[in-house]
C-alpha cells in the first residue's frame, strides 16, 4: 500500500503541474479540499510549462493527459465515453484525444519477439522495420513472414515493455485516490468514482491480451469472408502470442483521406453507404460487430474494398437482441409504431401489463419528429438513444450490448456522412434489415440457426475460452457503464473496496496514536 502512495504522490505531481485544474475549472468547479491538494502536489521552485494560448480547452486537456502516459490517455478515452459523470460539454472536448506515444526502440521490439516467439520464429521474420505506428499501449511495425513457402507482407503489433506493470500500479493508485475523494467528499459518491477506475481496468488489461484481439479478427474474418467489398486483415496464429499480435499488412488509404480517395476514383458515396450496411449486416447477421470503427480503424484498400483493423474492442449480440434490432429499426423506417411496441413485449424488454398503446405513443414521439428533419440530420444511432430512455420510463431492463451498438452506430454514422454529407441513413438501411427479416422468417433457417449457436463461436476461436468470456462481460460493462453484482468482477471490486477501507481505517488511527503520543511526549 506505500508503494501504491508513492506512485499516486508522482501522479499527483504530474496532475497538479499540468493545467488540468484551471482548464477543468471552466466546465466544473473542483471543491474546495481539490484545489488545496492540487496547490500543494504542484509546489515547486521551478517555473511549470506552460501551454498554447492559441488552443481551445479541449486541446489543453488533451495535450497534458497525452503528455502524462498511458494511463491518463485510457483515462480520458474512457470518460469519453461517460458524459453522465463529466458532463457533454467535457466529454466533447475531449474526443480529440489522440492516442499516441513516442515508440519504443526497435532492438527492444526484437527482444519481446524472440522472447515470446522463439528464436526459430523470430528468425523466420524477415525485414523487420523501425516502428509505423505507436499508441499508447502497443506500436505496430512492418515486416515479410514465410508463410507456408510465400512470402507475406504483415503488420507485427508489439505491447510497449512493462505497460501491464506501469499501467495496473498507476490505476490502482488511482483507484485509491478515488476511494480517498469519495471518502471524504461525500457528493461525488454519486459519480462512482472507484468503481469507473476500477472498469478502466478491466476494460485496459483486456487490450493488453493480443490474443484476445486476434481472437475477434480472426471471429470476425470468418463471419465476413463472403461480404462482397468487405475484407478483415488474415492473422497468422503462429506469429501471435499475448505480447506480439501479427496479420496481413494492408496496403491502402485511410478513410480519413476523402481527397486521396476521389484521386484514386473511389466512389465515396458508395463507400458511404457500404460502411453502413457492413456494419448493420455484421450486428443482425452474425450478432458481432466492430465497436471501435472511428475514421482512423478503416482503410480502403487498392481493390476498393473496406478493410477495418484494430479489433480490441467488439460488440456482440444474442439471438433475442438481434431480432429486437432488426425489428424495432425496421419497424421505424415502416413508421410502425405499434408494430415495434408490441416486439418490446413479446421479446420481455418491458413488462407485460405495459399497455401497448401507450407504448406505442411514446415510441411515435420519438419516431415522427425524426422524419420531419432533413436527410443529414437523420441518424439510426441518437433514434436508438431517445428509444432507451423513452423505453427506460416503462422499466425497460438496460441491455447493455444493445448500448455498445448504438454508440459505435452514431461513429459509423458519422465517417459515412463525413463521406457523403448526404447519406440517407433509412434508405440504406432499410435493405439490409429487410433481407434478414425475411431469411428468419424461413423456418428451416430459425431450425439451422438454433442447432448451430452453441457450437459455432468455439469452432471459430482458439483455444482460450476464459480470455473470451472476461472480455465479453468487460465489453458489457463498458457499454452499460455499471459492473452487475452476480459478475466476478463485482467481487474482485469489493475486495479492492476492503482493502482500502482497511488502509483508511488504519491511517486514521496511526494518525490519532501519533497526536496522542505528541500531546504526551511534549
Amino acid at each position: 500500500m506505500l508503494k501504491k502512495i508513492f506512485i499516486l504522490f508522482k501522479l499527483g505531481r504530474k496532475l497538479a503541474r499540468s493545467d488540468i485544474l484551471a482548464i477543468l475549472s471552466k466546465f466544473k468547479r473542483p471543491p474546495l479540499a481539490i484545489k488545496i491538494l492540487f496547490q500543494i502536489f504542484s509546489f515547486s521552485f521551478s517555473t511549470p510549462n506552460k501551454t498554447n494560448l492559441n488552443e481551445n480547452e479541449g486541446a489543453k486537456l488533451s495535450k497534458s493527459l497525452q503528455s502524462m502516459g498511458t494511463t491518463f490517455i485510457k483515462l480520458g478515452q474512457f470518460l469519453v465515453t461517460r458524459p453522465d459523470i463529466i458532463g457533454d460539454d467535457l466529454a466533447k472536448q475531449l474526443e480529440g484525444l489522440q492516442d499516441r506515444l513516442p515508440a519504443f526502440t526497435l532492438t527492444e521490439a526484437k527482444t519481446i519477439i524472440k522472447k515470446d516467439l522463439g528464436d526459430d520464429t523470430f528468425n523466420s521474420i524477415i525485414d523487420l522495420s523501425e516502428p509505423v505506428a505507436a499508441a499508447s499501449i502497443a506500436q505496430v511495425h512492418k515486416a515479410k513472414i514465410n508463410d507456408n513457402g510465400t512470402i507475406k507482407d504483415v503488420a507485427i503489433k508489439i505491447l510497449r515493455p512493462d505497460i501491464k506493470k506501469v499501467f495496473n500500479e498507476e490505476i490502482d493508485a488511482l483507484m485509491l485516490f478515488a476511494f480517498m475523494i469519495e471518502s471524504f467528499i461525500k457528493k461525488t459518491k454519486r459519480l462512482k468514482l472507484v468503481e469507473v477506475v476500477f472498469l478502466l481496468k478491466e476494460i485496459t488489461n483486456l487490450e493488453m491480451d493480443l490474443r484476445f484481439e486476434a481472437a475477434a479478427a480472426n471471429e470476425y474474418a470468418e463471419n465476413t469472408k463472403n461480404d462482397a467489398g468487405f475484407r478483415v486483415p488474415t492473422i497468422y496464429w503462429n506469429f501471435t502470442s499475448e505480447n506480439v499480435m501479427t496479420l496481413d499488412w494492408v496496403d491502402g488509404v485511410s478513410i480519413r483521406e476523402t481527397e486521396d480517395l476521389q484521386k484514386r476514383n473511389i466512389d465515396t458515396k458508395r463507400i458511404a453507404s457500404d460502411v453502413i450496411q457492413h456494419f448493420l449486416r455484421h450486428a443482425v447477421r452474425d450478432g458481432f460487430f466492430h465497436a471501435d470503427m472511428h475514421q482512423g480503424n478503416i482503410f480502403i484498400d487498392d481493390n476498393g474494398q473496406i478493410v477495418p483493423i484494430d479489433f480490441g474492442i467488439m460488440g456482440r449480440l444474442d439471438n433475442l437482441s438481434k431480432r429486437f434490432l432488426a425489428e424495432i429499426l425496421f419497424g421505424f423506417i415502416q413508421r410502425d409504431y405499434k408494430k415495434v411496441a408490441e416486439v418490446h413485449l413479446v421479446a420481455g424488454l418491458v413488462p407485460k401489463d405495459v399497455p401497448v398503446n401507450d407504448l406505442a405513443q411514446a415510441l411515435r414521439s420519438i419516431g415522427e419528429p425524426i422524419f420531419g428533419q432533413s436527410v443529414k440530420d437523420i441518424s439510426g444511432g441518437k433514434l436508438l438513444k431517445q428509444l432507451f430512455e423513452v423505453t427506460e420510463k416503462f422499466n425497460m431492463q438496460t441491455q447493455p450490448q444493445l448500448l455498445m451498438l448504438q454508440k459505435t452506430m452514431v461513429v459509423v454514422e458519422g465517417v459515412a456522412r463525413k463521406l457523403n454529407p448526404n447519406t440517407n441513413i433509412w434508405e440504406t438501411s432499410k435493405p439490409v434489415l429487410e433481407n434478414w427479416l425475411r431469411e428468419t422468417k424461413d423456418p428451416i433457417n430459425t431450425l439451422n440457426e438454433s442447432l448451430k449457436t452453441t457450437t459455432e463461436v468455439i469452432k471459430r476461436l482458439p483455444d482460450f475460452p476464459e480470455i473470451m468470456d472476461k472480455a465479453n462481460q468487460a465489453l458489457s460493462f463498458l457499454a452499460s457503464g455499471q459492473i452487475p453484482q452476480n459478475s466476478n468482477s463485482f467481487t474482485a471490486l469489493n475486495e479492492k473496496r476492503s482493502e482500502m477501507t482497511a488502509f483508511r481505517n488504519q491511517s486514521i488511527v496511526g494518525l490519532l496514536l501519533l497526536v496522542i503520543f505528541g500531546l504526551v511526549v511534549f
